[in-house]
């Protein structure tokens, strides 16, 4: 079951829980009626005392009783059971049901979504938010039909049997309930700080065990550790402040549903009016007997309100991952006819303007006739990225519009959009599948010699046959078990299988060694041959051959030529290009604890 489950993306628990409503209700009625049958057993007990104490006692009579008991007992027990495995499948089942929902609709939402957002939040969403709705589930609902079950029932028995002794039974559960509102407090806020300093914790976390390679090269793990450890000790001290506040009234809420504390006012209450005769020791029984009943069923109260807030802060995030909006898909999808792309006063804005968010381009008008090179050049922060990105449509765009051929991609289906346009990103990412399927990923139907063919042409096809092996070696995960020059290789394989004829490079040689960069320019020659290329530059002298060089500065296109053309304008390339020239002019002298120095 995937998202159609839901009629509407869900708001709140109880509608993110609608799939598995049936079998909720049904756990929550066979725990109520696990509740009644068990009070129903106790009962008993007086029945014995009664029939013990009079002048002539009945053995039958007393059997019938407990034979009685003993049904109630096992009828309790049987539902009590069955609601636990009700509600335990319903938690297993909705937990499949959130899991495919979202992977289905991050699939379907712009991917610049996703990137915004990162792995970490991801992650709280499909596994800790999803956890939460699932102790919800499988724990929660049975203690609902006990906590509402028992006292209502409680309520009606105690009330027939002597109003006086009644008061005594509540008397201190008023108290008891303002104690559990008091340790309650504030739990929205703190639950929803707790949960962001999660998320980043998550995040960190992720990066950091990613990154151990160059942690561990570079840093002896203090100053890269430091922001792991500075969001643990926000998420601690949230806790702590939070511990400080409830402990208190948490603990004398806790104490005052003992059975200790609430059986005083009822014997004493009681012996009092057995003295004065008017209340017989099996109506006494009667409240010795529920009175640990009720502290059973209002002591879950605590666990009950912890659950519900927390699957409450669950359930809104997962409503508003399922309530983001889809790439919209055209009503009347078109195909263009040529491989050029086309940028038209395009203005892109990150969020909302109101809310100070950043415009990331503006205006940007721009041409690349198919078959052409164009890289985009510019500071860091100039809008090259957002550009190259929003051409597949990570994002749409504001204002404007962007056309492959002679078609708008919002007329393009994200299937035919990504059967045009492929893109090599600079930080590789190879799934822990065997190096086969990781070339195939483009195109899960192609043969084993296409396979091979692509990995030839992106000069992989050596290093992976010296893999143990071979093309079914695990890559690991990320690609762990190759060098970042082989997973360059490998995703550029990936691209010239795919064939698309518009190619979008993030500069894949930008920090790659001599060796690597010379095979893995190799690689792109092939992978662009006939193609349309916008790179994404970082080194200048790496598309000084371009047939022409888009210049970003803070959001707009400011320049458009050849190398030679804007070395002459003295504009931004030119000064860019005399820095690049200026860095090369340095050296190392002496030890090698010497700093280097310009000539």
């Amino acid at each position: 079951m995937t998202q159609s489950a839901f009629t509407k993306p869900p708001t709140g628990v109880w509608s993110i829980m609608a799939p598995v409503k049936g079998r909720i209700a049904g756990a929550i009625a066979l725990a109520a009626f696990s509740a009644i049958a068990s009070l129903g057993s106790l009962l008993m007990i007086p029945q014995i005392a009664v029939e013990l104490l009079s002048e002539s006692p009945d053995p039958a009579v007393i059997w019938r009783w407990l034979g009685l008991a003993a049904v109630l007992v096992a009828i309790a027990f049987t539902s009590r059971l069955a609601s636990s495995a009700i509600s335990h499948l319903a938690a297993f089942k909705l937990e499949v049901i959130l899991r495919t929902a979202m992977a289905e609709h991050l699939a379907q939402v712009p991917l610049g979504y996703v990137v915004t957002h990162g792995s970490g939040a991801i992650k709280k969403w499909m596994q800790d938010d999803v956890q939460s709705l699932h102790a919800f589930v499988a724990d929660t609902t049975p203690l609902i039909g006990q906590v509402y079950t028992i006292p209502t029932l409680s309520l009606v028995i105690v009330l027939i049997t002597d109003w006086r002794m009644a008061i005594a039974t509540f008397a201190l559960l008023p108290l008891g309930m303002a104690l559990i509102q008091l340790t309650m407090r504030d739990y929205a806020e703190v639950r929803e700080s707790t949960d962001r300093a999660n998320e980043e914790i998550n995040g960190v976390i992720i990066e950091f065990v990613q990154g151990m390679q160059v942690v561990r090269t570079f840093d002896d793990g203090s100053s890269s550790f430091a922001r792991f450890q500075k969001s643990l000790n926000a998420f601690t001290q949230s806790l702590r402040d939070w511990n400080a506040k409830t402990k208190l009234p948490g603990s004398l809420a806790t104490l005052l549903f003992e059975p200790l504390p609430l059986l005083i006012p009822i014997i004493a209450v009681g012996t009092w009016l057995m003295a004065q005769g008017s209340l017989t020791f099996p109506q006494l029984l009667v409240f010795l007997l529920l009175a640990p009943r009720l502290c059973g069923a209002f002591k879950p109260i605590l666990t009950l309100s912890h659950f519900v807030n927390q699957s409450k802060a669950g359930a809104m995030r997962i409503g508003s991952v399922l309530a983001e909006p889809a790439l919209p898909q055209p009503t009347h999808p078109k195909s263009p006819q040529d491989a050029s792309v086309t940028l038209s006063h395009v203005t892109f804005l990150y969020g909302d303007l109101a809310n100070g968010d950043r415009t990331a381009l503006q205006d940007v008008s721009l041409t690349i006739p198919a078959g052409t090179v164009t890289a985009l050049v510019g500071a860091s922060g100039a809008g090259k990225t957002t550009l190259a990105r929003l051409i597949p449509r990570f994002w749409d765009v504001t204002e404007g519009a962007i056309k492959v051929g002679d078609v708008d991609v919002r007329q393009m289906t994200s299937e035919t959009l990504m059967s045009w346009v492929s893109f090599v990103f600079q930080d590789t990412f190879l799934l822990h599948d065997t190096i086969k399927d990781n070339i195939k990923l483009g195109r899960p139907n192609a043969t084993d010699q296409e396979v091979e063919a692509a990995a030839r042409a992106a000069q992989a096809h050596e290093f992976i046959l010296a893999l143990p092996n071979g093309y079914d070696t695990i890559a690991g995960e990320r690609g762990s078990r190759l060098s970042g020059g082989q997973r360059q290789r490998i995703t550029i394989a990936r691209a010239i299988l795919q064939d698309n004829p518009i190619v979008v490079l993030d500069e894949a040689t930008a920090f790659a060694d001599p060796e690597n960069a010379a095979l893995i320019q190799d690689a792109i020659a092939a992978l662009t041959r006939h193609k349309t290329l916008i790179v994404i530059a970082h080194r200048l002298p790496s598309v000084i051959n371009a047939d022409q060089i888009a210049v970003l500065d803070r959001g707009r296109l400011v320049e458009l030529g050849d190398h030679d053309k804007l070395v002459a304008f003295g504009g931004v390339y030119s000064r860019l290009w005399k820095r690049y020239q200026e860095a090369q002019n340095w050296e190392l002298r002496g030890s090698a604890s010497t700093a280097p120095t310009e000539k």
